[in-house]
C-alpha cells in the first residue's frame, strides 16, 4: 500500500472578533493612497473584573468602501463591531517594523437588553461566483 500525501500550498484561515462598547470617537477618512483609503475609530469597553470596573479603549480601522460604516452611529451609541487581526512588517534603515490593525468588517447596533441588530450586511468574506452560479470560486 503507497502512502496517500496532501500538499497544500495556500491554507488561508481567517478568525473574526467581536467586541460591543460605546462609540466614543470618530474620525475622518484618509486617502491613503489614489485607490485606497481608511478610516479610524474608537469603542470603550467596560468590564466589571471582581468588582473592580476595568475600562479599555480599542481603535479600529475600516477601509475602502467601509468606511462610511461608523456613520450610521452617533457618539455613545453602543455597538458591536466584528472585526479581523491584521499585522504587517517592514524595514527600514536596517531595522524591522510591525503594526497591527484592528480591521472592522461589520458594525451592529445593540439594543437594550444585550440583542444586536445588523446595520452593515456586507460580509468581509464574499466569495466570488463562478458562471454556473455556484459559490465555489473554482
Amino acid at each position: 500500500m503507497s502512502p496517500f500525501i496532501i500538499t497544500f500550498t495556500h491554507l488561508i484561515i481567517h478568525m473574526s472578533y467581536e467586541l460591543i462598547g460605546k462609540l466614543i470617537a470618530k474620525y475622518d477618512i484618509i486617502q491613503r493612497k489614489e485607490t485606497f483609503k481608511t478610516r479610524e475609530f474608537v469603542i470603550e469597553k467596560t468590564d466589571d473584573i471582581n468588582g473592580k470596573i476595568i475600562t479599555n479603549y480599542v481603535k479600529f480601522q475600516c477601509v475602502q468602501d467601509r468606511t462610511t460604516m461608523p456613520d450610521r452611529f452617533n457618539l455613545g451609541d453602543t455597538v458591536k463591531v466584528l472585526f479581523n487581526i491584521k499585522g504587517s512588517k517592514w524595514n527600514k534603515d536596517g531595522k524591522d517594523n510591525y503594526i497591527t490593525n484592528l480591521d472592522a468588517w461589520r458594525m451592529e447596533a445593540v439594543a437594550l437588553g444585550g440583542s444586536t441588530a445588523p446595520t452593515e450586511t456586507t460580509s468581509y468574506f464574499d466569495i466570488p461566483t463562478n458562471e454556473s452560479g455556484d459559490d465555489l470560486p473554482f
